[in-house]
């Protein structure tokens, strides 16, 4: 006889489950259909957002110079204490060596005193307290072997000194790497947003650009001009200067040659980490520039930010100035006059003048070297 069974019901749970899921899949499917495709985001939005990420791109730029300084410095120091170990170590094996002739002639000549064989232990301390007591010392191996100690503890202590730094070296090292791919991150995300804008667009932005820029230069050498006819033994027309400023205010002496320099390589491109002469970034130019007027700065802003004169007002401010700009001191360049700082502005801009108002952080100061 057949079997007339009922079928089996799902469990409650099983129904809830299920029920749940469709609803959840009902749900999102009309959510998706009703739900407006996002808007692309226009010049100006993406102009800001890449803006704010090469300013990133720009701190961490000047930390990994200030670790690469750092690490170039160590390697420096490292080698010197090297050199001076090697130096030590033959110093200290030629006093040995003296030692062991006099045990050589002793033992030719009937046998080792017992005050030399204590000389010739491994540890010095150990011997002059033993050999105190057999009252055999002359006051030449007293001196020879005062010579050995201290040649020992120099070398133990220069020792551990290289080993300190060499730890530091290491962490320096790992810092810089990190600060080189945040920076490399960074770029990287700010032409991705770039890549987003139609080629009129991106023309457009680059036209802005530069348009900017020209408006900048025709100030700064307005005011060089309005400067050199009305000041005799003035600057050159070359050297822009501010509209009210004194002959003495106009670029003199190594400020000015190191304005001078810079002025010679507006439109060289930025790029991070370096100091010219075919390429820089903002403190790698104004670090170049002073070393072409044969003065040698820090290679960091922030370091540059207190080597010299502080100088509070832009209305004090002189050509050829360093002038700092944002809170943590991350962007420097060199004053222009009238209202213009001349610097390698972020990745993707070259060596340019730019009004003071438009660099996107504020004034902090100024330093006069």
């Amino acid at each position: 006889m057949a079997s007339h069974r009922r079928p089996k019901q799902p469990s409650r749970t099983r129904v809830t489950v299920l029920t749940t899921a469709a609803a959840a899949a009902v749900a999102l499917g009309s959510g998706s259909a009703n739900a407006a495709p996002a808007e692309k985001p226009n010049k100006d939005e993406v102009k800001a957002e890449v803006d704010k990420l090469y300013q990133e791109a720009e701190q961490a730029t000047e930390k990994y110079n200030g670790a690469k300084e750092r690490q170039e410095r160590l390697q420096e120091e490292i080698s010197t204490i090297q050199d001076n170990v090697a130096r030590g170590q033959e110093e200290l094996n030629e006093l040995r060596d003296g030692l062991g002739s006099m045990a050589s002639a002793q033992y030719r000549s009937g046998g080792i005193d017992p005050s030399v064989q204590l000389f010739l232990s491994a540890d010095p301390d150990e011997y002059l307290d033993r050999a105190s007591a057999l009252d055999q010392l002359s006051s030449r191996q007293v001196d020879a072997l005062k010579r050995i100690q201290e040649k020992q503890r120099d070398l133990a202590q220069q020792r551990s000194e290289a080993a300190e730094k060499l730890e530091d070296l290491s962490a320096t090292r790992t810092e810089l790497g990190d600060k080189k791919q945040e920076v490399q991150g960074k770029l990287s995300a700010a032409q991705e947003l770039l890549n987003t804008l139609t080629a009129e667009e991106q023309a457009a932005l680059a036209a802005e650009e530069a348009r900017a820029s020209r408006t900048s230069e025709r100030e700064a050498l307005s005011a060089a001009s309005e400067s050199s006819s009305s000041a005799s033994g003035g600057a050159s027309a070359s050297a822009p200067a501010s509209s009210s400023a004194s002959p003495s205010a106009s670029g003199s002496g190594r400020a000015g040659a190191a304005f001078a320099a810079a002025q010679g390589k507006v439109g060289t491109p930025y790029v991070y980490g370096a100091t010219g002469p075919s390429s820089f970034d903002c403190s790698g130019l104004t670090s170049w520039a002073y070393g072409q007027a044969g003065v040698g700065i820090p290679r960091t802003s922030e370091s540059q930010s207190s080597y010299g004169t502080r100088v509070s007002s832009v209305g004090d401010l002189q050509i050829g100035d360093l002038v700092f700009f944002f809170n943590d001191l991350h962007h420097v360049g060199l004053y222009a006059g009238n209202g213009q700082v001349l610097h390698a502005p972020r990745p993707g801009t070259s060596v340019r003048y730019e009004s003071m108002d438009t660099i996107g952080g504020p004034f902090m100061w100024g330093v006069r070297v």
